[in-house]
């Protein structure tokens, strides 16, 4: 019997979750799958061969005591309160499941700390990269105990800055896309949603794991390319003051991001992991302006698509008409064949292939009377 792969799934947003699931698709039917995650609702449309395991969601829960409160966090690790019943839990559950799943490989996605725990239960341990400035300790030693790392992206994408010895241990998938709507024309997209034909749009895109885009901004771009028809997909952040335009218009969620990116003249976006690899899948000229995350992720990838010419950004929200008319003429010089070369349809299957070839390579004559090594307690 095949050793069993599970996935530690972390529930900020639906990226992690969508990439296992295109991951865990392309695995060996007769691998058994297991996927942890403190969000299991995220997976109720996933293959049902899939074991989901929920996890406590201790976002919210409280330190019982100011003692337990004022200690410091080592430096070793980035969230890590002391006294929570919940964090227990979910370490026991973990360890529990690993143990009795008897797994053979188990993939972090992510967690510095999680993929740690994997390493000290003496389980080889797969953590997914993404991208930041994440040379302190705490990174640095899970992925020194990891067995391999996979960076679901083009390897052009990589931080110049990133460790070489770290780079050798890296698998990079080509840029993965969870999307699998067929990609139309811009004719044709135009067409279904009713859009005209002769007029530019500007399609402002925000994923799921932020707050949503910052609305008044996009009240001075409409102001700015008056002619324009500016659609916003996805959440928007209101601060009341803001005011509306008839060339700007919210539509909320849309179930067919695929059709809107391919309507879109220009399309402005995070630069959330998905988010770019939906638009690089298209092929848009594309303006990126990185929301805040922790070790500064989305700043680093937009560096990085800036330096291919995949991209163009700004170092904050276009305040004024001739800011914004500067950041989308740069867009329009745009070549989006810089952008459409990131993307890898078969970026999940590479990402399966890689790790059923390493669970088998790692535990090829566990079976055979072959010699043992000897552990020996260091003090």
């Amino acid at each position: 019997m095949k050793k069993p792969i599970a996935f530690f799934v972390h529930h900020q947003g639906r990226g992690h979750a969508n990439r296992t699931m295109a991951i865990a698709e392309h695995l060996s039917s007769d691998r058994p799958v297991s996927v942890m995650t403190a969000a299991p609702e995220q997976f109720a449309g996933a293959d049902p061969r899939i074991e989901v395991i929920a996890l406590p969601n201790m976002i919210g829960d409280t330190v019982p005591t100011p003692r337990l409160f004022e200690e410091p966090t080592p430096s070793v690790m980035h969230c890590v309160p002391l006294g929570l019943s919940s964090m227990r839990h979910t370490m026991r559950t973990i360890l529990d499941h690993l143990d009795d799943r008897d797994v053979g490989l188990f993939v972090v996605d992510v967690s510095s700390e999680i993929g740690m725990l994997g390493r000290i239960a003496s389980v080889p341990t797969v953590q997914i990269r993404m991208h930041g400035d994440r040379s302190d300790i705490g990174h640095i030693g899970s992925y020194e105990a990891a067995v391999g790392l996979i960076a679901p992206f083009n390897e052009r994408l990589e931080q110049a800055d990133y460790p070489a010895r770290l780079r050798a241990k890296t698998t990079y998938t080509g840029g993965l896309c969870t999307t699998r709507d067929p990609v139309p024309s811009r004719a044709e997209a135009r067409l279904k949603l009713g859009l005209p034909d002769d007029q530019t749009v500007i399609l402002v895109l925000t994923g799921g794991g932020g707050s949503g885009t910052p609305f008044a901004p996009l009240t001075m771009g409409a102001r700015a390319v008056p002619d324009a028809l500016w659609l916003v997909a996805g959440p928007v952040h209101r601060e009341g003051h803001e005011t509306d335009f008839a060339n700007l218009r919210e539509l909320g969620w849309v179930s067919n991001v695929t059709d809107h990116i391919a309507a879109a003249d220009i399309v402005i976006a995070s630069a959330g992991d998905n988010t770019v690899h939906e638009i690089a899948r298209v092929g848009a000229k594309f303006v990126v302006m990185p929301e805040w995350r922790y070790f500064a992720e989305q700043h680093r990838k937009a560096d990085a698509l800036c330096a291919l010419g995949a991209a163009v950004t700004a170092p904050a929200w276009p305040g004024d008409y001739a800011a914004w008319q500067a950041l989308l003429g740069a867009a329009e010089a745009l070549d989006p064949a810089a952008l459409r070369a990131l993307h890898d349809p078969d970026a999940a299957r590479n990402a399966a292939t890689w790790l059923e070839s390493l669970a088998d390579e790692l535990w090829t004559g566990s079976d055979a009377a072959a010699p043992r090594l000897t552990v020996v307690a260091a003090e």
